[in-house]
């Protein structure tokens, strides 16, 4: 059978002529253009060499040659089957035997009248196999064009299949640098994670939650010594404020700075006086190391069950019978929804509150570490963020500072359409908006300081130019007056819906949201006041699966 492995690199042939199908072709071509250099040599040779010489005799060998390499160059280039192609060779060097044997016994032993016989023969039959090969071998055996048409075939699916194995595998080494990223992000959560719960476990001291004599909780800090070491040194209007407070001082006292007020004796032991009642296990130090064998008691229970849509969600359910949260969501597997009401024990006791009205501001810490910012509106939509991660606390809580006081009375600009209308700044602020379009056609703004410094961004596309000039609008709005938390791993906002009705939601540093109220409250304090029961109830709830 022919040769069906073309030269892959092409070639002079290739990028001159054509793709060949098969390298006999190539071949072929090369050998029917020897065959006329050879022809056209002899005769050279033959016009400048006198008769009878041995020179001459060289231009009759050459002129011989030609006329078996031009036939085999065509023959080789039919598609023949294996025998064919063979027959050609072969007769290509009997041909190729008779010249040399005329150039030995040329001139003494070539007769002029009648030449050498035996010669001639030879040289004939070389010739005659050549025919034969490119004529009556095709006709005696199978086509084998359909071979080559079913070899292409199999060759074209198998590069196909090949293509198609390859996007898998592509498709595959996608999702598992995805699942990398991921379990990296969860890695660096969990050692933040084992990092906080270290730091607690080294503590020698405890913080407590009590009434004071004129009924308002407080906090104190009690060493396992059972000295009070830090208190309140002030009521609160609430159990929560306190909580609030008492996070705050845990978050914060570690990198405090140290400033000496000289305080009269008299006015000090009046802010001491009043500690409240010594608990009764206050002679027991012990107790003022947290212990991680120790559940905290609860009056609540988690619930895990699937809803309609075939969706798994979870709810916190008091033993009273009331619901006092639940996931927000649905989650497409049990262990999914686990995973969630696992990320909501974590976090939910150390939440700090965050009320919106309608907007505030969060400072977060991202899983790289970084601190950033977000202006979230009291629908749960982002209105704004930093864009970029900044390396401290302070330095997120500048940049925010900055949108605070230019995005009031920044102008808006349009960088990339001249005849676009915008707005002019009320002079004072030192920052402009710009609405621009993306190379993916989407519309979106930034907030660029007059230095350079783009301070804010909307951190998402938008259909057409006027969303986007909207989304401005009520940055330029919501933003001078938002108020701001230093969130933690997560933080709880409350906000007033388009009810009216006071909700809450705790919401992760990633910006999920981990759970809802799924109710509204009649006002703030109640909404605060369900807040604690979950803050109080859920890292210590039991896990039930119901089936609704």
């Amino acid at each position: 059978m022919v040769n069906n492995d073309p030269d892959q690199t092409g070639g002079l042939y290739e990028r001159r002529i054509g793709t060949p199908t098969t390298n006999d072709e190539v071949n072929g071509y090369w050998l029917f253009g020897f065959g006329v250099l050879l022809g056209l040599a002899g005769v050279a040779l033959f016009s400048l060499t006198g008769s009878e010489s041995t020179t001459r005799g060289i231009a009759y060998a050459l002129t011989a040659l030609a006329p078996p390499f031009v036939m085999l160059g065509a023959v080789i280039r039919f598609p023949l089957r294996r025998a064919g192609t063979y027959l050609g060779y072969l007769g290509t060097a009997v041909s190729v035997l008779g010249v040399v044997w005329f150039v030995n016994i040329f001139p003494d032993g070539w007769f002029t009248a009648t030449g050498d016989p035996t010669v001639i023969t030879v040289y004939g039959v070389g010739l005659l196999l050549i025919g034969l090969a490119g004529t009556v071998v095709p006709l005696l055996s199978d086509p084998v064009y359909e071979d080559y048409e079913r070899l292409r075939g199999e060759a074209a699916a198998a590069t196909e299949a090949a293509k198609g194995t390859t996007a898998e595998l592509d498709a595959t080494e996608s999702e598992l640098e995805t699942t990398r990223e991921e379990l990296s992000e969860t890695e660096s959560a969990l050692e933040s994670a084992r990092a906080e719960t270290a730091a607690l476990r080294e503590s020698k001291a405890r913080f407590e939650l009590f009434e004071d004599a004129g009924g308002k909780p407080r906090w104190r800090l009690r060493h396992r010594n059972g000295n009070v070491i830090a208190s309140s040194g002030q009521g609160y209007s609430s159990r929560g404020k306190a909580q609030q407070g008492l996070h705050s001082v845990r978050r914060n006292a570690l990198g405090a700075g140290l400033l000496r007020i000289e305080t009269p004796v008299a006015e000090a032991e009046a802010v001491a006086a009043d500690d409240g009642p010594e608990p009764a296990d206050a002679a027991e130090p012990d107790v003022a190391i947290p212990d991680e064998d120790v559940v905290p008691e609860s009056q609540a229970t988690f619930e895990l069950y699937g809803d309609s849509a075939d969706e798994w969600r979870f709810r916190l359910r008091h033993d009273n019978g009331n619901v006092v949260g639940d996931s927000g969501e649905g989650y497409a597997s049990v262990s999914n929804a686990k995973r969630a009401l696992s990320k909501l024990r974590d976090h939910v006791a150390a939440a700090d509150y965050l009320r919106i009205d309608p907007a505030a501001f969060e400072v977060y810490r991202d899983a790289a570490g970084e601190y950033r910012w977000r202006l979230v509106h009291e629908n749960g939509n982002i209105l704004a963020d930093s864009g970029e991660g900044y390396a401290s606390r302070s330095k997120a809580q500048q940049g925010l500072d900055s949108v605070r006081s230019n995005a009031g009375g920044a102008g808006l600009e349009f960088p990339d359409y001249e005849d676009a209308e915008g707005r002019a700044g009320d002079g004072e602020s030192k920052a402009t908006f710009e609405a621009y379009e993306d190379k993916g056609g989407s519309w979106r703004w930034r907030l660029v300081h007059d230095n350079g410094n783009i301070i804010a961004d909307g951190g998402e596309g938008y259909a057409s130019e006027s969303n986007a000039t909207d989304a401005v609008e009520r940055v330029s709005e919501y933003a001078p007056d938002a108020s701001a938390l230093a969130a933690g791993s997560a933080a709880f906002e409350i906000y007033e819906d388009a009810a009216e009705e006071w909700r809450w939601r705790l919401r992760h540093r990633n910006g999920n949201v981990l759970a809802d109220s799924g109710e509204g409250y009649a006002s703030r304090s109640n909404a605060v006041e369900a807040v604690t029961r979950v803050k109080a109830n859920a890292p210590g709830a039991e896990t039930v699966e119901k089936q609704e």
